[in-house]
């Protein structure tokens, strides 16, 4: 298996091209990731996870109306490249074991990795004509669903099923709502979705996050604050799940790192080392592959490994 993230073209000028390396390895897998994918017309151009968000139709729906689109926060272009690559992988080597050991190339492209989680967003332009917009925290068409502000904090409400909209309305002291005849479905509730926002918000205002979720809870409406690293890392079901890990460092430091996910019940994954630094393995791999000490040196001689 080979995985790189060159702009297309580059590994065929060093003869290192699909056709070069598969005629040595028949059974190759190839993952190729690049800004927008190995053919088409921008095939050529630079690309990098923040441009293939935008151009991916992400870009467009974060942030307020009307005002400039905004980061996610993390660099997700990257990741969900990284997630397809390796759903492209783990198909190729299933076919490959099952259809006579032949490997192919699997071809993402940053822009189409984004595109493919928009979830509905071509299909409402190409029926209605209709263009989604940034909606801030809100969930566009589902009421009363969004961040509301606390005393201490914020806190995300997701009161919009029927039956859950009539529980939140009681826990807020606000019965009139919950038994308003034009807001027993979804459809009312989104044509009056700014009034039961201030509703709501009037009532988490005057409450600390913690009183807020408990009361929800209590009441079977879904609820989480909105969480920053140290409210994660202090969390007892992160703590619980095995989702908060200690690792030491290869410079002897002790650092929290993510838990593994998913979840493997029947083989259990784990954190089996730390990060190498750049080319803390490479005789340890390169020793399996049945190279001799003399080889290694022979290779790092010529600068062709770190």
């Amino acid at each position: 298996m080979l995985i790189e993230n060159f702009r297309p073209g580059t590994l065929e000028r060093w003869g290192l091209g699909w056709d070069e390396l598969s005629s040595v390895n028949p059974g190759l897998v190839m993952l190729r990731i690049s800004g927008y994918g190995q053919t088409g017309p921008f095939r050529d151009l630079p690309g990098f996870g923040a441009i293939g968000e935008a151009m991916g139709g992400l870009r467009h729906l974060t942030g307020e109306p009307g005002r400039v689109p905004v980061r996610c926060g993390i660099s997700i272009g990257d990741t969900l490249a990284a997630l397809h690559g390796t759903i492209g992988i783990l198909t190729a080597l299933y076919h490959r074991k099952v259809n006579g050991g032949k490997g192919q190339v699997i071809d993402v492209a940053l822009n189409e990795a984004v595109f493919n989680v928009m979830e509905s967003l071509i299909p409402e332009y190409s029926a209605f004509g209709a263009v989604r917009e940034a909606a801030g925290s809100a969930l566009p068409g589902i009421a009363p669903s969004n961040a509301y502000r606390c005393s201490d904090g914020y806190v995300l409400i997701a009161g919009n099923g029927d039956s859950i909209f009539k529980r939140l309305m009681q826990t807020i002291g606000r019965d009139d709502l919950g038994a308003a005849p034009d807001l027993a479905d979804n459809a009312g509730r989104v044509a009056r979705a700014d009034e039961l926002d201030r509703a709501i918000e009037a009532w988490t205002l005057t409450q600390p996050v913690q009183h807020i979720l408990e009361s929800l809870g209590a009441a079977g409406v879904p609820a989480g604050k909105v969480y920053t690293a140290q409210d994660i890392a202090e969390d007892p079901h992160y703590r619980a799940r095995d989702m908060i890990l200690s690792q030491t460092t290869r410079d002897g430091y002790e650092v929290e790192v993510p838990g593994v996910v998913p979840k493997l019940l029947g083989t259990p994954g784990t954190v089996r080392s730390s990060a190498p630094g750049l080319g803390d393995d490479t005789d340890d791999v390169l020793r399996e592959l049945g190279y001799s000490t003399q080889d290694i040196a022979a290779l790092r001689g010529r600068k062709v490994v770190a």
